[in-house]
């Protein structure tokens, strides 16, 4: 058999909590920041969690569980 890899592509950009859920950075932040607002962009900066309803695909890139 061979070794099961994770997806390179998801443990560049997933983090896993001390509780089990999955962080992630938010979208929209890289370019044309001259039209978005200021509390906007602070948002953006923020990290944020992966819905329940993705968690299962993204744990099976990881392969967690």
């Amino acid at each position: 058999m061979p070794k099961v890899k994770t997806k390179s592509s998801a443990k560049k950009r997933f983090t896993l909590t001390g509780t089990g859920k999955i962080r992630r950075k938010h979208a929209y932040k890289s370019h044309i920041l001259t039209k978005k607002s200021t509390k906007r962009k602070k948002n953006l900066t923020k990290m944020g969690l992966v819905h329940e309803s993705d968690e299962g695909r993204v744990k099976a890139m990881l392969r967690i569980g």
